[in-house]
This record gives structure tokens, C-alpha cells and sequence, in this order.
């Protein structure tokens, strides 16, 4: 008997050496030259998990327990300006090392579960490199081939030059580098039709607040900054005071400002004609400028312009081409800019 207990002890022994148990909390150590701050903050969507102590030498040392199994990306930051990412997982041992002047260009992350915040900054570098996604759409088809088999490569080579990433993290990359090409395809491909002068998809005979009714050739001649919106938007009517402002600056230009309700039965109790009310009241109690049409049943207008989310801006010329099928909001400062290049 005393002979079995000794061998079974022997066994657990064993056992217990081949798979030690690991902490169940992670260590973060390390160092930052020319660091003003004195603390050190990990957080995630739901806010400061963890607040660790930088001394007056930039050093610092902490444990942090995860409340998930998993391993995800943090933010790591001493002040709003300071802002890096940091893949953490309980178990994972890092020591970091970088310079506060240069907050993450700087950063090189060693120790257990590195891998995977390093890999996360030369990601978020190479994205750098992309430049504006929107020339590669508007590249001719033979160059713009190319250039994504490029970018396909390129993020693939990175990913892959990493070999210690946590595997589920791996396997998420993975498809995201799949849906970023997709993308880039499924762009093209609306580019070629909803693309700056391509002719615009029209609407016809929407209901004009002031009477009668207007189509998009009611504006031929005139530039047309067109605003899809409906009272229940909330993002939708943060935009209408500036967008009155626009109105007031560029009523002596050659541009014509429309809003179009999308108003429908299904947010008014299932009765359209509530719904064309609502619009009319809502439009009557803020006194609101420019031109005002209700798209009433016809969704032709939104379909054709893909339309998944309000507001959305589009800006037509004179011609009735297209010129931003996504144009920027009233608020961005980028939108005056673009009026500006057009001569408006």
C-alpha cells in the first residue's frame, strides 16, 4: 500500500512539472525615457481597468487580473495624448520599453505574449503606408489589381512573420486581411457606377413642402447637395444648424441645397399620410431653409445610392453627374473645402 501512495505521489509530480499552472493575472513591467506622467493606464470599451505607477525614473511595475479567458487588444495611455495598443491575456509576462516623446512609433514589447502587441503595431504601421483607400478604388482596373494583391501580400507577410500570436487572435487577423480585400473589391465594383461622374441615379416627383413636387432635373444647371435624412434621426438633426449656415453663406451660389425626408408608415403608427405630416410639422416648427421633398413610398433613390444609414450627403453638378456619393457632413470643414475646388 505504502509502495502504491509513493508511486501515485510520484505521478502527480510529474504531472504537475509537465504542466505548470499558469498565473491567471498578467505582469506589465518596463520602462519610459522622457516620461512626464506618472501613471500608467490600461483600458477597454468599458474604461480604466487598470491604473500602474510610473516612478520618477519612467519605470514601472504591475499585475493585472482579466475578468475574460480570452486575449484582446487594450489601450495603453498616460494621457489623451499618449494613446498605444497592447494585446493582453492572463499569463502573458511583458516587459515594454519606448521613449514617452515617441509613444508608440516607439514601443518594443518583449517577454511572454509580446508577439502579439508588436505584430499589432506593425499592422497599425503598414495601414499607415495604405494612404487614402479611396485612390485605390479610383485606380483603372489593371492597377487597381495590383495594387490589392500588393496589400493582400503585404499584410499576409506581416502576419505571418510573427510566429508565437495567440491562435484565436491569428485566426481573427487572418479573416480580417480576407474582408479588407473583399472591400476593396466590392468598392471597385461600386465605383465603377456610383464613382465621381457617373451619372447620378435621379428621383422623380417627390413631394415638395411648398407644393407640387420636384425630380433631380428640377435642379439641372446647379451644383445639388442633397441631404437624406428623417425626424426620428438624431445624428440627422444635429447636422440641420449647419447645414442652415451653409444655406445662408452660398444662397447667392450656383448650388442648390435638398433635403430629402425618408419619413415612412412604420415609425408613424403605419399611416403614411402621419408620416408626411410629421415631416411637414417637423420642418414648419424649426423653420427650416432650403429645399424640403418627402420620398414618400418610392425607395428607388435610396436603393440606388445604397443607402443603409442616415444622414447621408451626396453632391451632384451641374450636369447631373456625380461628384461625392458620400459626400462630407455640413459640420466637416472638408465639405466648404471641396465647394471651394468645384468653383462654387
Amino acid at each position: 500500500m505504502n509502495k502504491f501512495i509513493l508511486l501515485a505521489f510520484s505521478a502527480l509530480l510529474l504531472t504537475a512539472c509537465a504542466n505548470p499552472t499558469e498565473n491567471n493575472f498578467v505582469t506589465l513591467s518596463g520602462s519610459l525615457e522622457n516620461s512626464k506622467d506618472t501613471i500608467l493606464s490600461i483600458a477597454n470599451n468599458t474604461g480604466v481597468l487598470k491604473e500602474i505607477k510610473i516612478d520618477e525614473y519612467g519605470v514601472f511595475n504591475d499585475t493585472l487580473k482579466l475578468n475574460t479567458s480570452k486575449g484582446e487588444i487594450y489601450t495603453l495611455f498616460t494621457n489623451p495624448n499618449n494613446r498605444a495598443p497592447i494585446f493582453l491575456k492572463n499569463g502573458y509576462d511583458i516587459t515594454l520599453k519606448g521613449d514617452a516623446d515617441q509613444f508608440m512609433e516607439s514601443f518594443i514589447f518583449s517577454g511572454k505574449g509580446a508577439e502579439n502587441s508588436n505584430f499589432v503595431l506593425a499592422q497599425i504601421q503598414q495601414s499607415q503606408s495604405i494612404g487614402n483607400p479611396q485612390d485605390v478604388i479610383e485606380l483603372e482596373e489593371a492597377a487597381f489589381k495590383k495594387r490589392v494583391n500588393e496589400i493582400k501580400f503585404e499584410y499576409d507577410s506581416i502576419l505571418n512573420s510573427y510566429n508565437n500570436l495567440d491562435s484565436a487572435f491569428y485566426a481573427s487577423i487572418k479573416k480580417q486581411n480576407e474582408q479588407m480585400v473583399a472591400y476593396f473589391e466590392n468598392a471597385f465594383q461600386e465605383n465603377l457606377t456610383m464613382g465621381k461622374g457617373n451619372p447620378s441615379p435621379v428621383f422623380t416627383d417627390y413631394v415638395d413642402i411648398k407644393g407640387g413636387t420636384k425630380s433631380l432635373s428640377s435642379f439641372k444647371g446647379k451644383f445639388v447637395y442633397i441631404d437624406v435624412w428623417a425626424t426620428w434621426c438624431g445624428p440627422c438633426i444635429q447636422q440641420i444648424p449647419y447645414l442652415q449656415k451653409l444655406e445662408e453663406e452660398y444662397k447667392n451660389k450656383n448650388i442648390a441645397f435638398v433635403s430629402i425626408s425618408t419619413d415612412e408608415s412604420q415609425r408613424s403608427g403605419g399611416s403614411w399620410e402621419a408620416a408626411e405630416k410629421k415631416w411637414r410639422n417637423f420642418v414648419k416648427d424649426k423653420n427650416m431653409s432650403g429645399v424640403h421633398l418627402w420620398s414618400g413610398k418610392d425607395f428607388s433613390f435610396q436603393r440606388a445610392y445604397k443607402i443603409n444609414t442616415i444622414p447621408r450627403f451626396i453632391l451632384i453638378d451641374p450636369k447631373g453627374n456625380i461628384v461625392d456619393a458620400n459626400a462630407p457632413r455640413p459640420s466637416d470643414p472638408n465639405l466648404k473645402n471641396l465647394f471651394t475646388s468645384l468653383g462654387i
